[in-house]
């Protein structure tokens, strides 16, 4: 039976959905990447200081790992209820999750004035951030893709997905500027908790903005029409268990050149490769430049030639920068190794900006919520969590950094095969 569109939830205009979902997301990764770039400059002294360097960098990037494992779980709580009761309701929660959580990091006494207890209640903050954010990403693209028009759904989903070079922006440009009018003693002791902290003032706009959207109209026809699963992790398990598993292999890819580029080839470039702190960090901030020119290209491409193409060559391109990315770091040159961040980051936007539209596109409305956040959590596993873990393990065990680039092209072969198990989705309705 047709439904009548209800006064409440009339259409908004196309800047009010970008910037309800761009908003967001670029508040949820600035979070997220505060934690990243402190993990690889300071944490390992703050909460680890009886570890030698190595070992200490090793177990802060294993805090860094936690949220990725919550993610999922996150992803599974705030799916269910987002294709319950709304889209709405649950950017709402996970946004609040995930700024508090990073804001009580800021206010965390150190291994000094607590011992352990600083990095158990570090470990449960993290694993906070995680939850929040797996809530965030899925119910942000839906958002967007849910409001789009026919052919335009790539267009849409790209606003959501400039959030994360938005976030890294804002979170490195901060840590740039502190490194630069504090000395280190007090970048050390104080100074890198001020991003954190400041992610209070960030949230409350984000909930300015976020209140202010209407229900998506694919999902309040859904309501009206009562297509909703009383238990949508339950049908999305029974039905669409393929997809989640795949989806999750094709987003592996953008998640370890990410975080390979960022937060491991931070550490490695100020650590062992002894470029100043301040350097590596405007580097990495160009490179989001070219992560952000690619996520609008590919989304708006992927309109047009399709979802699954343009991910198969952004993939196929991201196996050949594995291997030349490493040897580009290890000549020390300031403008190769600027090439290296670049090209990696410019592939993960190639990569990731027509995910906004696909992984909601994989999954039926009853259970949309659920299976794009669970697919995408996943993916952040694998992508996320394990690169700079085992780049650290291969760079300790004397492999070289040749090796961390064999497992960023490992990685991209894994995405472009499961692609290749998956259909075009780009001419489906919602």
């Amino acid at each position: 039976m047709k439904t009548t569109p209800r006064p409440d939830t009339a259409a908004p205009s196309r800047s009010r959905i970008a910037v309800a979902s761009l908003a967001g997301t670029a508040i949820e990764f600035y979070d997220f990447y505060i934690y990243g770039t402190a993990a690889a400059l300071v944490l390992n002294t703050a909460f680890f200081p009886e570890m030698d360097r190595m070992a200490g960098t090793l177990a802060s990037f294993s805090t860094f790992a936690v949220a990725f494992v919550s993610r999922p779980l996150g992803s599974a709580v705030s799916g269910h209820w987002g294709d319950r009761i709304g889209r709405k309701s649950m950017l709402v929660v996970s946004l609040l999750v995930m700024g508090l959580s990073t804001v009580l990091i800021g206010l965390l006494p150190g291994y000094a004035a607590i011992g352990v207890a600083a990095p158990a209640l570090l470990v449960l903050l993290r694993f906070a951030q995680g939850i929040g954010l797996g809530g965030e990403w899925g119910g942000a693209a839906l958002l967007a893709t849910e409001h789009a028009p026919p052919g335009k759904r790539g267009l849409y989903a790209m606003f959501p997905q400039l959030g994360p070079s938005v976030g890294f922006v804002v979170a490195n440009g901060l840590f740039l500027v502190l490194g630069e009018v504090l000395s280190e003693e007090q970048f050390d002791g104080w100074g890198w908790r001020l991003p954190f902290v400041a992610s209070l003032l960030l949230v409350v706009v984000g909930l300015y903005v976020r209140l202010k959207i209407s229900e998506t109209p694919v999902f309040q026809a859904a309501m009206d029409e009562r297509r909703i699963a009383r238990v949508p992790f339950a049908g999305l398990m029974r039905h669409q268990w393929r997809r989640v598993l795949l989806g999750a292999g094709a987003m592996t890819v953008a998640y370890t050149l990410f975080y390979t580029a960022t937060t491991y080839c931070l550490s490695y470039g100020t650590g062992t490769l002894e470029i100043p702190r301040t350097t590596m960090l405007g580097l990495t901030m160009v490179g989001v430049v070219f992560m952000a020119a690619g996520t609008v290209a590919s989304s708006m491409v992927s309109d047009r030639l399709g979802r699954r193409r343009t991910l198969l060559a952004g993939c196929g391109l991201a196996i050949a920068w594995g291997l030349v990315m490493f040897p580009l770091m290890e000549t020390r040159s300031v403008v190769l190794v600027g090439v290296a961040l670049a090209g990696a980051l410019g592939l993960m936007g190639l990569v990731f900006g027509p995910m906004g539209a696909y992984l909601p596109e994989l999954f039926r409305t009853e259970y949309r919520y659920s299976g794009a956040s669970v697919a995408y959590s996943l993916g952040g596993v694998l992508g996320g969590a394990v690169p700079p873990l085992v780049a650290t393990g291969m760079q300790a065990g004397g492999l070289g950094a040749t090796a961390v680039g064999a497992y960023v092209s490992a990685m991209a072969l894994l995405s472009l095969l499961c692609l290749l198990a998956l259909p075009e989705t780009g001419d489906r309705t919602l």
